[in-house]
């Protein structure tokens, strides 16, 4: 049977506001039909803490911190929590919600699009699982998340390593297509991760950071030998095509691509009242 080919963009190392601003072209390109299926893979510079959607910067984040690591920061498109993007490999899948491969529950999508993720995972030697919440109390967590840091929890289907959140990802889904991106960590400095949120006391922030070493580890602490950036590229680009059954084939985005793409940044994601919206 012949596998569907997917594009395949290498994004490189890029803005805050232009990795937002492009996975917004990728879906609005896809939507009209301008373009297939996508899996995009990008890096940060600088290194940014981004936030959901949904997010409160006033009350949940500590803008100071930002600033004084030299941070980036913007807002996301889709939800979820406050996600520090530093030593990672990011990724980003656009396809529509009418693909006859494509649940139509936002849950079973994340399970079927994160199969790509456990086959990479399963390449750089880790034995990582889909995390399914079973009491009621987990239930009920994801719904009222103790504090504004992303990997604090497994949410549906997210990938667990020995009971620990190896990936974070979050979903949109607009003008009938599935935008899902999600950090792939593979070092991460806890104490600068937690500098950069607000807690009501010192002793809460301790407590939080305390269980998050039980909820949440990055690749290298798992393995003897350190992965790259460009070997965790290799293994999720075969994981992908082997978990979602596909070709991914590269493509450059074209001069007039990236016009688009700088639009888009200019009226959102460069924009403070997007970013700052209370």
């Amino acid at each position: 049977m012949m596998k569907e080919t997917w594009r395949f963009i290498d994004s490189g190392f890029c803005s805050p506001a232009y990795n937002m601003a492009l996975d917004e072209a990728l879906l609005n390109w896809h939507s009209e039909g301008i373009i297939p299926p996508t899996i995009r893979f990008y890096g940060w510079n600088p290194a940014t803490l981004s936030i959901g959607y949904f997010q409160k910067v006033e009350k949940e984040i500590n803008m100071d911190a930002v600033k004084e690591y030299g941070l980036g920061f913007v807002r996301r498109p889709t939800g979820g929590r406050g996600v520090l993007h530093d030593k990672e490999l990011t990724y980003s899948v656009i396809v529509s919600e009418d693909h006859p491969d494509m649940p139509k529950t936002v849950t079973e999508a994340y399970r079927v699009i994160s199969q790509g993720l456990l086959e990479g995972f399963k390449l750089l030697g880790l034995e990582t699982y889909f995390s399914i919440p079973k009491t009621q109390q987990e239930k009920d967590a994801l719904k009222n998340p103790r504090s504004a840091v992303c990997f604090d929890a497994p949410s549906w289907y997210e990938l667990v390593v020995e009971g620990r959140k190896v990936a974070g990802s979050a979903q949109t889904r607009q003008k009938g297509v599935i935008l899902q991106h999600g950090s792939i960590i593979l070092d991460l400095d806890e104490d600068q991760l937690f500098d950069l949120f607000k807690y009501p006391s010192e002793r809460v922030r301790e407590r939080l950071q305390k269980n998050f070493k039980n909820k949440a580890v990055a690749i290298n602490e798992l393995r003897t030998s350190p992965v790259s950036y460009e070997e965790a590229k290799t293994a999720f680009k075969k994981g992908f095509e082997e978990g979602l059954n596909i070709q991914l084939e590269p493509y450059t985005i074209t001069k007039r691509e990236e016009e688009l793409v700088q639009e888009i940044m200019e009226q959102r994601y460069e924009n403070e009242d997007w970013n700052f919206r209370k």
